[in-house]
């Protein structure tokens, strides 16, 4: 009878040694012991596994064909008249109506075949055999009127075109837009006369 008591004892005795141990282990409040100042270290760097699916082309798969960016360069003159846009594809002179025209009008004025002839220059150098001739206008007045003026710049400068190319070789678009994809705001008068221009545009071909 009395090796119960004796028993019981040696249990309550063990339970408080455990938790006077476990005590003085936390008794700082810090928790399991660290230098101090200590920050955490970086996660190790992701191991890449070269064998991985996910970084192989399905099977039956292949790379497409390498492709040059389009590169695009805009040269405006300080004045505004004219601009020429160069991408890897195409060359396009924009020409504003006003040094090309008088108001309202499609015939041509005493400096515009100077411009038409730099431009003829250009498209031999390129040995271009399609020329477009786009005619614009800006908002004002009826869609009709600026659709038939544009077209009849248009026709204008593609006339002079062809009597400097002089070639049987090269076959030319002529379209009247009217006020169609403006390049400038129609609200005020600056956009409206960049939006009144002809431009000629032909695939580039040479440097």
């Amino acid at each position: 009878m009395t090796t119960r008591p004796r028993l019981a004892l040696t249990l309550t005795s063990a339970a408080f040694l455990l938790a006077a141990a476990l005590t003085t282990a936390h008794a700082d409040g810090t928790g399991p012991a660290e230098p101090p100042d200590t920050a955490p270290s970086a996660a190790a760097p992701v191991r890449i596994d070269p064998k991985d699916p996910d970084l192989k082309l399905p099977e039956g798969a292949t790379l497409a064909q390498p492709k040059v960016l389009d590169v695009k360069s805009v040269v405006e003159d300080q004045s505004g008249d004219e601009r020429r846009e160069d991408t890897n594809a195409d060359v396009t002179f924009a020409l504003q109506a006003e040094v090309l025209f008088g108001k309202d009008s499609a015939k041509l004025g005493a400096d515009a075949k100077a411009r038409i002839a730099a431009i003829a220059a250009e498209i031999r150098k390129q040995r271009a055999t399609q020329v477009r001739v786009f005619g614009f206008t800006d908002d004002l007045g009826s869609s009709s009127h600026g659709v038939l003026l544009s077209r009849q710049r248009a026709n204008a400068v593609q006339a002079v075109l062809g009597q400097d190319l002089d070639s049987p070789d090269i076959t030319f678009e002529v379209r009247g837009y009217g006020e169609q994809y403006p390049i400038a705001d129609n609200s005020t008068e600056e956009g409206r006369k960049k939006n009144r221009r002809v431009e000629v545009s032909f695939p580039r071909t040479a440097d």
